[in-house]
Formats: C-alpha cells, structure tokens, sequence
C-alpha cells in the first residue's frame, strides 16, 4: 500500500519537480559537508569573516557566478548585506559539476532564496565561461 501511494505522488509529479527535489536535497548534503562549517547552519556567515548567503538580492544578481565561486572558490572583496568581506575562500575544485548544479540549488532556494532549479547544464555553461579567469 505504501509503494502504491508514493508511486502515485512521484507520477503526479514532472520531471522538472523531480529534478529540483534531487537537486536540492543531493544540495543540502553537500552543504552540509562542505560549506555548513564556514557559512553556518542557517547561511549567516561568520560576523565580518565569511558572508551570509541570506542576502537574497546578491544571490539573484550573482546566480550565474555562483558555480564558478563554489568550484574555484574566491581571492576577491564582495560586498553582501552593505558589508565587505575580503577573506580568501578555498576553491572546491573536486566537486563535479552536477554536485555544483545541487549546491547552487540549494543555496538559491534556501535562507530566504527563491531561485528554482539549477541544473547541471547551466553549472557547466557558467564554469566554462568563468574557468579561463580563474586558471
């Protein structure tokens, strides 16, 4: 009985729901993992060290950098919330792009972020545009 129920709210479902819940709970994970330490439980940063990744505003404007911040991390001053940060942040350069797509996922869609789905295919658009840059 209980297969038969969750087969009918998986079928109910589009492949684009699916998608997006794959990404963002394969997302969470990785966070979990690899970010939660530095950028808090609850993405509110560390006081003037680390930036939150609450500011909504930031995370819409810089959506299609976000992967290239992940994967190569950041040696650069950004401004969040009004506040400058200017603390280097380590490149994770052995995440692949699909686990990228999950983490920026998750961080758009969390800590007050509404993005939607970000799939692999952008992450790899976005990395390639930003990798010359950052080699």
């Amino acid at each position: 009985m209980f297969t038969a129920v969750c087969s009918l709210v998986y079928s109910c479902q589009s492949e684009r729901e699916l998608n997006y819940a794959r990404y963002y709970t394969n997302g969470k994970k990785l966070y979990d993992i690899s970010c939660q330490n530095c950028h808090g439980k609850n993405g509110e940063g560390l006081g003037q060290l680390i930036p939150p990744l609450t500011d909504t505003l930031y995370i819409q404007k810089n959506i299609n950098s976000i992967a290239c911040t992940i994967k190569f991390g950041i040696n650069d001053i950004i401004k969040v919330h009004g506040v400058t940060y200017a603390e280097q942040m380590p490149p994770n350069s052995q995440l692949a792009d699909i686990d990228i797509a999950a983490l920026v996922t998750y961080i758009s869609n969390s800590f007050g972020n509404q993005q939607g789905l970000y799939e692999v295919n952008q992450a790899s658009v976005d990395l390639k545009k930003c990798e010359e840059v950052y080699k």
